[in-house]
């Protein structure tokens, strides 16, 4: 649609219009116009998954409130500490595998990083429980895989599928709200984890999260968390083991070194997870010689962004060296140019946690393992989090 019809694409589905501003400096004017636009009619369909109040589906000043309160639990200082676990959980997985035999290296690292989020976010009293949250939570994500007419087809006429999910989205809420009650009991056993973060939060006025708010922010960010950052894990692997050379090159870099960032880095271009990220227009505008009116979903996209030429020099190319200051021709991307996170007041709270997530899990694989691929079809699905639809098979060859 870019290439055909310019920054500026509308589309129709029925009742609703639909606005496409692609490209760099659409992403611009989007981020430096923030109040012209509304969050929670553009991610109504996430409420039953994160809750009415949630970062994402919240709005003017709620939204910088639960923002001001969350943000010290994702602070630099505190992500690390969480490095440990992060690595902990990523050697559990590696201390399983085989030389000789075939695993599904995204589902192996989903499991990880999942059971990494929960961990960090609820503590050990129930990442104990870690495998039955998780499967419970799937069913509540697997409704952001459906087309939007097919979601509000299954909440109006309350088709199993979304009854299973509003039943495990039930079960996930009483044991979270059952932690809660636990940790305001028994303030002497507060943890560094995020949840403690969450319950002892206090802004400069005095006030805390309601329990409700609590709640929807922790679903949210376990969510979002383990979603977005294992599809990337599988796309990194995908590509890692079909580029040797960097492997090697990488193998043995501690997770702070720019080889390794500039792995990750390299991955999230290629394969942002957030492939579309969405808005309501609540103020008439004009761009780009187009009238976008009151009510249409406004759309940007990440991946467009991503794979232009005019931006990124062989866009489809995985080529982590573009990212090395030294390099001849270095491009420092801007927020409006590299987006994995999207940018402005209502960038990814997790970004920071994700990044050095994935880094310290890379930095784990390419230490311990040697790796092959295996002929397989790679094909992108989620419209929540873009995954390889039939995970990334790989050999195993030695695990040290």
């Amino acid at each position: 649609m870019y290439r055909r019809r310019g920054e500026v694409v509308k589309t129709r589905l029925g009742p609703i219009h639909f606005t496409y501003l692609l490209g760099a400096e659409a992403n611009r004017f989007v981020f430096a116009n923030s109040d012209l636009f509304r969050w929670r009619e553009a991610f109504e369909f996430l409420v039953p998954i994160t809750g009415e109040t949630a970062l994402i589906t919240s709005d003017g000043e709620p939204h910088k409130r639960r923002r001001r309160l969350v943000q010290p639990a994702f602070h630099h200082r505190q992500i690390a500490g969480y490095v440990d676990t992060f690595r902990r959980n990523a050697d559990r997985v590696i201390d399983g595998w085989q030389p000789g035999t075939v695993v599904d290296a995204y589902a192996e690292f989903r499991r990880a990083i999942r059971r990494s989020t929960i961990e960090l976010l609820f503590g050990e009293r129930l990442a104990a429980d870690e495998q039955r949250l998780g499967d419970q939570l799937q069913l509540v994500l697997d409704l952001l895989d459906m087309l939007p007419f097919e979601r509000l087809l299954q909440e109006r006429l309350g088709l199993p599928k979304w009854r299973r999910a509003l039943a495990a989205k039930a079960e996930v809420d009483a044991r979270v709200y059952d932690e809660i009650v636990y940790r305001r009991a028994h303030p002497d056993e507060a943890g560094t984890d995020v949840l403690s973060s969450l319950v002892e939060a206090v802004d400069e006025d005095g006030d805390r999260l309601s329990d409700e708010e609590i709640r929807d922010q922790v679903i949210s960010l376990i969510s979002a968390g383990y979603e977005t950052t294992s599809a990337a894990m599988g796309w990194l692997i995908h590509e890692l083991v079909n580029a040797p050379k960097h492997w090697q090159r990488a193998a043995g870099a501690p997770y702070e070194d720019p080889l390794i960032a500039n792995l990750v880095s390299e991955a999230l271009r290629l394969h942002p997870p957030a492939v579309l990220s969405a808005r309501y227009v609540a103020t008439e505008f004009e761009y780009a010689g187009e009238r976008i009116p009151v009510g249409a979903q406004l759309i940007i996209s990440p991946f467009v962004t991503h794979r232009l030429a005019e931006i990124w020099p062989e866009p489809k190319r995985f080529d982590p060296d573009r990212w090395d200051p030294e390099r001849p021709g270095y491009h420092k991307p801007t927020p409006a140019e590299f987006l994995p996170f999207a940018a402005g007041p209502h960038r990814c709270i997790g970004a920071t946690f994700a990044t050095v997530e994935l880094q310290v899990v890379l930095s784990r694989l390419l230490e311990r393992v040697s790796l092959s691929p295996v002929p397989q079809r790679i094909e992108p699905i989620g419209y929540g989090a873009m995954r390889p639809r039939y995970g990334v098979q790989v050999r195993i060859d030695e695990v040290r």
